[in-house]
């Protein structure tokens, strides 16, 4: 399992500095928001994501995954029935699976609750269904670009389109192509799910759904901020032989952003070491 920090936390620095701090705290990775990087994200080119990727490289940091992808620029959907900027929306994530794939990322994780989210007088079905008519357009782009397209269940005061890991993956059989899955966010699990992540992950990362993961606690801190247990997340990810990343992913910065990445890569990495010492 790596540990990876997502770029937003840190945002308020250049992005040298960023992967300079990450790397000092002991994270192995990047989760990179694109917003962070341009104002238009869709202005992202492959000689950026060169550049970025070099940087990392240097201090010994991978791009890991994408996430955050629709934060700009405003008005994107892809829930609408407007054609136009449906297609403008399915336009945008391609270019970002592309961006993605230069940067060397394997994942991109598809949270975006407020473009995916019905518009007034639109129900909530007719919002999924166009919803996964974006993702099958996608899917088959991201398969041909080698990395994987995860939709993320989110919690009900986020969105009401897709909510559980249960509607996630039957969203992914029903399209059926190895290139989209899910993945699994602890905190909005705790918000959304009946059962505890063990559980969740003991049978939708055993099923082959599951291909990423966010750590975080109940209250939007970050992993070991809150009441939400997290060593038995991780026992269970190292149980079931999870290789993926682990992406620290806090909405609340306590006490701020800096002291926040480092509590929670201390956090995280000491919980793993002592269950290594106790093997």
């Amino acid at each position: 399992m790596k540990l990876a920090l997502c770029n937003e936390m840190l945002r308020h620095l250049p992005f040298e500095s960023q992967c300079a701090a990450a790397a000092a705290l002991g994270y192995a990775g990047l989760e990179l928001a694109p917003f962070t990087l341009a104002d238009d994200p869709s202005t992202l080119a492959a000689a950026d994501a060169a550049r970025l990727r070099r940087v990392a490289a240097d201090h010994g940091l991978a791009l890991c995954s994408l996430h955050w992808l629709l934060a700009r620029p405003p008005g994107l959907s892809l829930a609408t029935p407007d054609a136009a900027l449906h297609a403008r929306t399915v336009q945008m994530l391609m270019r970002l699976i592309d961006f993605a794939a230069a940067c060397g990322a394997d994942v991109l994780v598809h949270g975006s609750p407020g473009q995916r989210s019905p518009l007034p007088g639109q129900s909530v079905p007719d919002a999924l269904a166009r919803v996964e008519a974006g993702l099958a357009q996608l899917a088959p782009h991201a398969r041909a670009a080698g990395v994987v397209y995860c939709i993320e269940p989110l919690a009900p005061f986020e969105t009401p389109v897709i909510n559980t890991l249960a509607q996630a993956a039957a969203l992914v059989d029903r399209i059926d192509s190895p290139a989209l899955r899910t993945m699994l966010d602890v905190s909005a699990a705790s918000h959304a799910e009946t059962a505890d992540v063990p559980a969740l992950l003991r049978r939708y990362l055993s099923s082959g759904h599951v291909a990423h993961v966010q750590l975080n606690d109940h209250n939007r801190r970050g992993p070991g901020q809150g009441d939400t247990p997290i060593v038995p997340v991780l026992a269970t990810l190292r149980e079931l032989g999870y290789r993926g990343w682990m992406a620290v992913e806090s909405f609340d910065y306590h006490p701020d952003a800096m002291s926040c990445a480092a509590f929670c890569a201390g956090y995280v990495r000491g919980a793993m070491q002592a269950m290594e010492d106790l093997r």
